[in-house]
Parts: C-alpha cells; sequence; structure tokens
C-alpha cells in the first residue's frame, strides 16, 4: 500500500514550518547583527595595535635620546608594573568576542574629569607626534581614538579631552592595569537619525575597545577606541539585492508548502464535498473512495463515507422492494376478503349455509395468514435493529430444549449430543427463535412426516449450527433466493417468505452467518455459523 502520511503530521510539519521561518529570521539577524558588531570590534583590535605600536616606538625613541643625552625631554615616562607579568610573545591576537545576546550594555561613557597630575612631558610629545596620524586615520576608519599615559591623562586624541583624565571610565583603568578590554555602551545622540545612505550610524550601541601599551612588563599607557559599528537597517539596504534574492525564494517556499497542503488536504475534501453534494441530489453511485486522497485520514473517510453511501443505497432499495413485497402480500388477503364481504352483503340472504361458510372460512382464512405477517415483520424489524448480546449460552442445551418441543407438536428431531459444551455469544431466546425458524421452514416444504436433524460443531473461533432434513429439498433456480424477503414456495401451506430472512438478520446481529448447505433430492441441509464465547 502506498504511504499516505497522517493529516496531524501534515499539519504539524506545516506548523512547525511557518514557525521556524520568522525564528529563523529573526535568529539569522540577531547573528549577523552581533557579526557586524564583531566586525567593528576587530577594525578597533587592528587600529589600536597600531596606534600602541606607534605610540611605543615614539616613546622608545625619547627613552633612548634622553640616556645618550642627544635631547633631554625630562625625567623618564610614568608607567605601572603588570599586575600578572608574563614573558612577552610574538604573537598575541586578540579575537573579537562581543555578543550582544550575551554581553551586557553599559551605560554612556562618563564625561572626562581634570586631571589629578599633569602628564609627564615624554608622554605629551610622543602624543603629539600622533595626533596628526591619528587624525588623519580618523576620516576614513571613523573611530574616535585617544591615547592616555600610565596615568589615565589624554596625551593625543581625535577629540577635545587632551589634558582630562579618563581614568573613571571602566575600560581605560581595566587596560591600564594590563587587560585588552571590549565592551560595548548604550549610544545617546541629540542629532536626528541619518539617511539610510549617510555615513553616520544609527545604531543605539558604541563599541568600546582599550588597549595597553606595554613595555618591560611596564604599562606606558593605553589606547582607547570607540566607534558605533554599522546599523542593521543600513546594512540590509546595502546587501538589498541578495535579500530580496532571498525573500523571493522564501515566498516561493511559503507558497510552495500552501499548494502542498492544499493539494494533501484541501483538494481531497473538496472532491469528498463534491461527492455528497451529488449524491444528495439523488444520484446513485455518486460517492466512491477517492483515487488519490492524499493523507491516512482522508483516505479512511473516503471509504468510509463511500461504504455508508452503498449501506444507504442499499437500505434504500431494500425498503422499496420491501414495500412493494409487504404491499403485494397485504393486497392479495385483503382483496380476497373485501370480495367476499361484497358478495356476502350482496347475496348473503339467497346463499346457502354451505356457500356462506365457504366465503367466511376464506375470510378467516386470509385474516390468520395477515396475522401471520404482521408477527413476521414485527420480528424482521426487530431482527434488524437488533445489538449484539453480551451474554452466552450453549447452544446444545438450547437445541435439546426446542426440539423437545418440536416432537410434542408431532415434528421428528434428533440431536445429536455427542461432544462437548459449545458456547455461542448469543442469549437463548434469540438462538431458540433462530432454531424455531429453520424447524418450521423444513415442516412447511416437507410435511409431518419430515425428519430433521440438528448438530453442533465447535470450532476455534466460532460453534457452526447444522440443521438437516431429508424433505424434497431445494431447487439450483431457488437455492440463490432462499434468504430473500416474501420469497417462498409453500405459500399454500402458509408460508410467509419471512423465517429465513428473519434467521439471517438475527445472526449477522450477532457477527455470524447463515447459508445453505447441500440441497436436493434428499433434503436440504443449512449451516449457521455464531461466534465461540468462552468457557465459564
Amino acid at each position: 500500500m502506498n504511504y499516505r502520511p497522517r493529516l496531524r503530521t501534515v499539519l504539524l510539519a506545516v506548523n512547525l514550518l511557518v514557525l521556524i521561518l520568522p525564528l529563523a529570521g529573526i535568529g539569522v539577524l540577531r547573528i549577523y547583527e552581533s557579526a557586524l558588531v564583531r566586525q567593528t570590534e576587530s577594525e578597533l583590535v587592528a587600529q589600536g595595535a597600531f596606534v600602541g605600536a606607534a605610540y611605543k616606538a615614539a616613546i622608545e625613541r625619547r627613552l633612548v635620546h634622553t640616556a645618550n643625552g642627544v635631547r633631554g625631554y625630562g625625567a623618564p615616562i610614568a608607567s605601572r608594573w603588570l599586575r600578572n607579568p608574563h614573558p612577552e610573545e610574538r604573537w598575541q591576537p586578540q579575537p573579537a568576542r562581543l555578543d550582544l545576546a550575551v554581553d551586557p550594555v553599559f551605560p554612556p561613557p562618563p564625561p572626562a574629569l581634570a586631571a589629578v597630575r599633569p602628564a609627564d612631558r615624554t608622554a605629551i610629545e610622543a602624543g603629539r607626534e600622533l595626533t596628526a596620524l591619528m587624525r588623519d586615520a580618523q576620516s576614513v576608519t571613523l573611530a574616535a581614538i585617544r591615547i592616555v599615559d600610565a596615568r589615565g591623562v589624554v596625551v593625543a586624541t581625535t577629540g577635545e579631552e587632551l589634558g582630562l583624565s579618563l581614568a573613571v571610565r571602566e575600560e581605560v583603568a581595566r587596560a591600564l592595569s594590563g587587560e585588552h578590554v571590549s565592551i560595548l555602551r548604550r549610544r545617546v545622540s541629540d542629532e536626528p537619525p541619518p539617511g539610510i545612505r549617510s555615513i553616520s550610524r544609527a545604531n543605539d550601541v558604541r563599541v568600546f575597545v582599550a588597549m595597553p601599551v606595554v613595555r618591560d612588563n611596564r604599562v606606558l599607557g593605553a589606547v582607547a577606541l570607540a566607534r558605533t559599528p554599522t546599523s542593521l537597517v543600513q546594512t540590509l539596504y546595502r546587501h538589498r539585492t541578495p535579500l530580496l534574492v532571498g525573500l523571493t525564494v522564501l515566498l516561493a517556499v511559503v507558497l510552495t508548502v500552501s499548494v502542498l497542503t492544499a493539494f494533501a488536504i484541501a483538494r481531497p475534501f473538496a472532491a469528498l464535498i463534491r461527492q455528497t453534494e451529488r449524491a444528495a441530489r439523488g444520484e446513485r453511485g455518486a460517492v466512491t473512495a477517492l483515487p488519490h486522497p492524499g493523507t491516512r485520514e482522508v483516505a479512511q473517510l473516503s471509504e468510509a463515507v463511500a461504504h455508508m453511501a452503498r449501506s444507504l443505497e442499499e437500505r434504500g432499495e431494500y425498503i422499496r422492494n420491501f414495500a412493494a413485497h409487504v404491499s403485494h402480500e397485504f393486497k392479495t388477503p385483503l382483496t380476497a376478503m373485501q370480495g367476499a364481504v361484497e358478495l356476502l352483503r350482496e347475496h348473503g340472504p339467497t346463499m346457502s349455509d354451505a356457500e356462506r361458510n365457504r366465503f367466511l372460512d376464506k375470510s378467516a382464512a386470509n385474516t390468520d395468514r395477515l396475522g401471520r405477517l404482521v408477527r413476521k415483520l414485527l420480528e424482521l424489524a426487530r431482527a434488524d435493529v437488533m445489538q449484539p448480546a453480551s451474554e452466552s449460552v450453549d447452544a446444545r442445551e438450547v437445541m435439546t430444549q426446542v426440539a423437545a418441543r418440536y416432537r410434542e407438536q408431532g415434528l421428528a428431531v434428533t440431536v445429536d449430543e455427542t461432544g462437548s459444551r459449545a458456547p455461542v455469544t448469543i442469549d437463548g431466546d434469540t438462538l431458540d427463535s433462530v432454531l424455531s425458524n429453520l424447524l418450521d421452514n423444513a415442516r412447511q416444504h416437507g410435511g409431518r412426516d419430515v425428519q430433521v436433524w440438528l448438530g453442533a460443531r465447535p470450532d476455534e473461533d466460532s460453534v457452526v449450527l447444522t440443521v438437516r432434513d431429508n424433505g424434497p429439498g431445494i431447487s439450483d433456480a431457488n437455492a440463490a433466493r432462499v434468504f430473500e424477503p416474501f420469497f417462498t414456495t409453500a405459500r399454500s401451506q402458509g408460508g410467509t417468505g419471512l423465517g429465513l430472512a428473519v434467521v439471517r438478520a438475527l445472526v449477522r446481529a450477532h457477527g455470524g452467518d447463515v447459508w445453505l448447505g447441500n440441497s436436493g433430492e434428499h433434503g436440504s441441509t443449512f449451516h449457521v455459523r455464531l461466534p465461540r464465547a468462552k468457557d465459564r
């Protein structure tokens, strides 16, 4: 059988996909925004490394000149010992680590304060040497660069803080202790938001990097850099072409999922609705199992609806035929009774007693026939709506009781009492009715001299009851119609044609079946199969 997904599987997959798409988009944008921050951090680290190296070289040149007496610039530069000195290595990479999802965002930096002590002249001269270089680089890098001495006093800057102290800032204080620091600070601007094409940044955070300048395990100062990373909107605008392509692909995926969902769910349901509408208009055979149901639940629903439609059509046909048979069966005796009444009314006074009694006897016989028909019709109606019984009974015991009752009525009945118990899932009264109808059928067709044999054969999950007689048998032409309502060849003997129909309805209501076995000149055999009950 072709694999069909469950309806809940399709709905779950669609819902998960719909859920994942926006979450994935948010996650990708958040990761990309963090990548922009780390890109800015990497650029600031690279710039800080060059500026720090240049500042260190400028200091060393002045210290060497002072030591050689070429030109004096004052006392040796102020410095700090590293808290955790370690042998200097050639390679000291500083990878970018900032992450918007993890790292805190600090408040805007506090303003620079007046220095308690001014920077020494060596640091000032080295800073003055680099100021022009830093400002030229800022026009390209857009980064704010400051160099502070070992006490945190600004000796070179691209801004206006020259001679002021930045030691109150956390990143500068940590850098002067020998630590490489990268932090995020909230950006507050009084200017209107820049345009999407502007080089100004519209981001609400700013990256701050502070790097110590170290010589012989002593901190000579620090380089502090800051820059606002490119905003996500500006970056997306710059990459609008591939983003539009991606959005188009995403839209195509959503449309494809919608089409597949419609194909797997909506289309089969629409076909099923069209079938039921045709059936509601009276078209026979309109509801059939869908050839392409899509999902397992729709396939089951389609098959169930088709089965229900067939059952309703068969039931409707059965009711129409049944009504026609009932009308025919009632019409004949009623017509005869009506004719007898009219004759008695018109010619009653001139009739002899024998003629009058003959008409009355015929009316009484027709009345008896109508009574039997009504009783059998009620019995058939109850059998058609009967619910399976939860009771069980020993079939051999019921067969023995029924056989004894019919022997008293003059019918020769033999019961095979050999074998063990034969429990069946049916109540005793219903089984009695089944056997009684079969014995009545044998007596009507075989006469009072007919002999009947009853037997029961237990099987693994069922019990087969057998009713065999030595009557005239049933012809091949009639064998296929014996269970049809109102079909009988013993109408003159009082047969209604409903006994075997009642038997079939009762047996099938309890999950069993009945069929005609061997039938010929030496009699007929009926078999009844009933579910076997567990022995208690």
